[in-house]
């Protein structure tokens, strides 16, 4: 059997902006307060962050009643619905919101365009908190598409004054397909005045497109409720590479790597670093000698911290 000869990184990789400051927010409210804090949903989707922030005081629940009164609340990146808030606010916690900013500007749009009076499409994955939390900043009038197929049964009220929204964590190249079937559909929908997906979602999607056809395998460092880790092993595949995503470099098998050299590496947003290079010690144990990162979007984006946490 074949060994790994080189390992490509792509870049950018690993964690986006909207993540850095999720984590910081959890870490400052248990320096600031002690454990426990409670955490409505994991803070982040990896397995990792989440045991670790486990191990230091963070409790993960989905229930508002599984938090006693008066205890130090954070809400997740991916956001709540307007019901979640009101429940924070009447049971008196301490809410601290770690909601990306690129999620709040999504349900900003919903609030100010549903007083102008419009309905609302919503391209994302049913079952996802993030598509939870934004369909929930209405109690009607947004509906939920997943694929071309869901587009052509959707019911809207308002054809005539019907906006579009995304989730900010899926496949550009899907997204794209499914808009345009929206606006065939509903040919004066209002779109975005930016588009809806992530910064960080498109730069790892994009990097993966340079990378993929480097390569004769890619990993995906990334948890399986991850979703931008899983279309960054989605886009790989549909690119003609063989891809397997892992959560740590445990889940690595020596038989994806036969026959094949050269090994593309990467990473979802929620993916911490210290688990890309323990991938990478592995692929170094499996014969890996050379390991290069690719050319590639330098990211500098930083988002504030809640006020009290600063």
């Amino acid at each position: 059997m074949s060994v790994v000869n080189d390992v490509l990184l792509a870049e950018p990789r690993g964690f986006c902006a909207g993540v850095d400051r999720a984590i910081e927010i959890v870490e400052r409210a248990l320096t600031k307060f002690g454990a426990p804090i409670y955490v409505r949903h994991e803070i982040v989707h990896n397995t990792y962050v989440v045991n670790d922030l486990k191990a230091k005081g963070a409790i993960f629940i989905e229930d508002l009643a599984e938090v006693p009164p008066g205890a130090v609340l954070v809400f997740s990146a991916h956001g709540v619905s307007q019901a979640v808030r009101r429940e924070a606010a009447e049971r008196g916690f301490s809410v601290f919101d770690a909601t990306c900013p690129l999620v709040t500007k999504v349900h900003v749009e919903v609030a100010k365009l549903h007083k102008e009076g419009y309905e609302f499409v919503m391209i994302g994955h049913k079952g996802h908190p993030e598509v939870e939390g934004t369909m929930g900043q209405l109690t009607d009038g947004i509906y939920l598409v997943e694929d071309v197929a869901d587009v052509q049964r959707v019911q809207v009220t308002k054809p005539d004054k019907l906006a579009v929204v995304t989730q900010t964590t899926l496949s550009v190249d899907d997204a794209a397909e499914i808009l345009a079937a929206v606006k065939q559909r509903f040919p004066n929908v209002r779109e975005p005045k930016k588009q809806d997906i992530c910064y960080a979602t498109q730069n790892r999607q994009d990097a993966v497109k340079i990378l993929a056809p480097q390569v004769d395998v890619v990993v995906v460092v990334g948890s399986p409720t991850s979703s931008n880790s899983n279309r960054l092993r989605e886009l790989a595949e549909r690119l003609g590479t063989p891809a397997y995503m892992v959560d740590s470099a445990d889940d690595l098998q020596a038989a994806w790597f036969a026959e094949r050299h050269r090994v593309g590496l990467t990473a979802g947003a929620s993916a911490p670093d210290i688990l890309v290079q323990q991938v990478i010690d592995r692929l170094k144990a499996m014969g890996a000698v050379s390991v290069r990162k690719m050319n590639g979007v330098e990211e500098h984006v930083q988002f504030p911290l809640p006020k009290g946490l600063k």
